[in-house]
């Protein structure tokens, strides 16, 4: 599986958001594109596919900007991904085998079907504020680093 730019940035825009909002302050796409060292404009379109699946809210204005449409406890990496790499979630692809019913039922029951349930319980089992914590842990693990 391999998750695009647009995957990990939309990640990591929505972490930043959460932390922000938990400020109490909603987050221009201006202030996130360059925390995260991204074009704006790359940014803006992954904002907007967040925005439209019901991830983000926005507010216009001065002091506008995005917040989370709901609780980062709420919100999965099933979610995020979802809503910026839809692609990533269709079905696997059998058409060459239509000469061999047999073949493209053994593989959707013993490959395809298993790995396409084993990675959506993998991502919804991951919450926006799981990578919140573990940023934070992180964070707190490099702090007491010893350097000689």
């Amino acid at each position: 599986m391999r998750i695009s730019a647009k995957g990990s940035y939309a990640i990591a825009a929505l972490i930043e958001i959460a932390n922000q909002t938990a400020l109490g302050k909603p987050v221009s796409t201006y202030n996130i594109a360059e925390k995260l060292g991204v074009s704006k404009i790359f940014l803006e379109q992954t904002i907007t596919l967040l925005k439209k699946n019901n991830l983000l809210l926005s507010t216009k204005g001065k002091n506008g900007g995005y917040r989370l449409a709901r609780a980062a406890d709420s919100i999965t990496a099933l979610d995020i991904l979802f809503a910026v790499e839809g692609g990533l979630f269709e079905k696997t692809e059998t058409t060459g085998l239509k000469q061999s019913p047999a073949n493209v039922l053994v593989l959707e029951e013993l490959i395809f079907n298993p790995l396409d349930k084993a990675v959506a319980d993998c991502l919804v089992s991951v919450t926006l504020q799981n990578l919140q914590d573990a940023i934070v842990q992180q964070g707190d693990n490099q702090s007491f680093m010893l350097y000689i």
